[in-house]
């Protein structure tokens, strides 16, 4: 079996509210509100969740680009959330991230070949033609011409500019990569064509993905194993196989229900199946979040299925 890359260890990101004449700290939104997951040597590990629920500040404050209010971000054995201990791992070299926007990910003022080259000048000490066989490599394996090292980002489509963003991810040679969203700005044709690449990257790499998405219909084709994320904290854990037979929660209900139905026959039937989800989630508030509006704790339900709902439901049955 392999060995887990990264623990993610009761990590919450709180943000302070601030109010009042003396602008005294009066609450916090709690972006991330005490999540745990691990992530394998090599897997695509998928998270789920809408607009709002805390998954891209959980990636963010995986790379560092946020920080944790407490938790561990475990890596090497180390928690990498003390700055000291993320220098001394060369973490900044071995997690990277691929941006949800490749336009603003991307510095406009700099031609390519500068762009890929960057992450590899903060980190190697190669000569002027050993870097430029790095990009022109780097360039080959996402299927971009070698000319594209003279262009600047505005000179490429979308899909480019994505396949671009994954080559400069790939630069340092990490051992897991945080890709936020790669594919939400892409039509379908050029979504397939960037999940392929990086399908591709990871088998010739062994490269480790958190795959943040709020696309069901997307993670199955990445990954086997995720998480839903909702309202800071995870409602539902486990296998995609176990998840897409047996969901239980109403919010994994809703996701499953927004992915489009290709069966013409049955689209009516799934959109009835959608608005019954719907009224169900709106009209039950209750038996979903705790008193204070909060997600339950997670509770195993079956081996490799984990859910947030309280006791008495799941020995119910419901």
């Amino acid at each position: 079996m392999a060995n887990e890359i990264i623990q993610i260890k009761d990590l919450k990101v709180h943000y302070p509210v601030r109010s009042g004449f003396w602008n005294r700290i009066t609450d916090y939104v709690r972006a991330v509100d005490g999540i745990s997951f691990s992530i394998k040597e090599g897997e695509t590990y998928g998270l789920i969740g809408e607009s709002g629920s805390g998954k891209s500040t959980t990636g963010k404050a995986i790379v560092g680009v946020e920080k944790a209010t407490s938790g561990q971000i475990i890596y090497k054995g180390q928690d990498i959330t003390k700055a000291s201990v993320r220098r001394k791992l060369n973490y900044n070299k071995d997690v990277q991230m691929i941006f949800q926007d490749s336009m603003s990910s991307l510095n406009p003022r700099k031609r390519i070949e500068d762009i890929i080259a960057e992450p590899i000048r903060n980190f190697e000490n190669l000569t002027t033609d050993q870097e430029r066989d790095r990009v022109q490599e780097l360039l080959d394996i996402v299927g971009m011409p070698s000319d594209s090292i003279y262009k600047f980002p505005h000179e490429f489509s979308g899909g480019q500019r994505q396949r671009i963003g994954i080559a400069r991810a790939v630069a340092t040679n990490p051992k897991l990569i945080v890709a936020d969203e790669p594919t939400s700005a892409l039509d379908l044709s050029v979504q397939a064509q960037v999940l392929n690449f990086m399908k591709h990257i990871q088998q010739q790499y062994n490269i480790a993905f958190l795959f943040i998405s709020h696309d069901l219909g997307v993670i199955k084709h990445m990954s086997k194993n995720l998480a839903i994320m909702h309202r800071g904290r995870l409602v539902e854990v486990g296998s995609l196989e176990e998840i897409y037979k047996n969901p239980m929660h109403i919010y994994t209900k809703r996701l499953l229900a927004a992915i489009p139905q290709v069966d013409v026959e049955n689209r009516d039937a799934h959109a009835n199946e959608r608005r019954r989800i719907e009224r169900e989630f709106q009209k039950n508030q209750k038996d979903w979040y705790d008193k204070d509006g909060r997600v339950y704790p997670l509770q195993e339900v079956a081996p490799n299925h984990l859910v947030a709902l309280p006791k008495e439901q799941i020995d119910g049955g419901e």
